[in-house]
């Protein structure tokens, strides 16, 4: 997990020049005679944002109204009053984050604000959501960016998928690896998070980039950390621990947090309900399951 671009690494990497490479999949053109395969979408910058240290997008539910208020998300440990302690969750803080909003091509349009972080956590997961100050209408009006909508099918192993970076204006393509049952890296611990192909080799700054479905266009993860040098369970460094307590190191490769669980916790306007049916996202200290 890179902390947004903070010490060290921001040294490291905030003297390079960002790419920008617009990943544009294609499906493989069928044999004649075979079944033709899924019809790959073309993924691209729009919906993504920029944040002063990290990546994120703008979300809607497969329920959200175009006049609903806008979700940003983007990882817990990009939260700008600090990361969140392993156990905690912040719901409805009052936020002025800005968001810079880019065109297909990675082009800067300018930006939407937040007005509350309707939830956050590095528990089980690593996400937080803002909401905003315009509406997804406002928002196509102005800038002619529709959101990006959060798939609610779990990920496939061998799904070709698309870290898109906002804050470095850079595509990363790769594929599912696998999926890790418990990711433990410092304080912190997630549940059956998603492993790369070594192909995507994130760095500080793609935190909280939206992990695209090649095949769908929707959203099926959140970017959230790679292993750095092959240290074990220790901060930039996440381990995998099996269903039996065993322990895997990966060196070098990067992770993603699964999001197909959140809309269940979206209601009618976009409001956060946190006991409704099939929420299992983590809730704060005096809320009942």
């Amino acid at each position: 997990m890179y902390r947004p671009l903070v010490g060290t690494l921001a040294t490291a990497v905030l003297g390079a020049a960002a790419l920008v490479t617009a990943a544009t999949p294609a499906g493989a053109t069928p044999a004649h005679h075979k079944p033709k395969p899924p019809q790959t979408k073309a993924v691209d910058f729009a919906g993504t944002v920029a944040l002063d240290d990290c990546s994120g997008s703008i979300v809607k539910m497969p329920t959200s109204q175009p006049n609903d208020p806008a979700l940003v998300m983007t990882n817990g440990h990009c939260l700008e009053s600090g990361m969140p302690s392993a156990g905690q969750v912040i719901v409805d803080q009052p936020s002025t984050r800005g968001f810079t909003v880019l065109d297909k091509s990675a082009g800067d349009l300018g930006t939407i604000q937040a007005t509350k972080v309707v939830y956050s956590t590095m528990t089980d997961t690593d996400v937080t959501l803002y909401q905003t100050g315009s509406t997804y209408a406002d928002i196509e009006q102005k800038y002619g960016i529709k959101p990006l909508e959060l798939s609610t099918d779990h990920p496939t192993k061998g799904a070709g998928i698309s870290v898109v970076s906002g804050y470095w204006k850079k595509t990363y393509t790769c594929s599912v690896d696998g999926f890790a049952p418990t990711l433990k890296e410092g304080d912190w611990t997630w549940k059956d998070s998603v492993r790369y192909t070594p192909e995507c080799k994130v760095i500080g700054g793609t935190s909280g980039s939206p992990v695209i479905d090649n095949a769908t266009g929707k959203i099926t993860a959140i970017n959230n950390t790679i292993n750095e040098n092959g240290e074990r369970c220790t901060l930039n460094n996440p381990c995998e621990v099996d269903e039996n307590g065993n322990v895997t190191v990966h060196n070098g490769i990067g992770y993603a947090q699964e999001t197909y669980t959140i809309p269940k916790c979206f209601g009618t306007g976009n409001k956060l309900d946190l006991t409704a049916a099939g929420c299992t996202l983590p809730k704060p200290s005096g809320v009942r399951h």
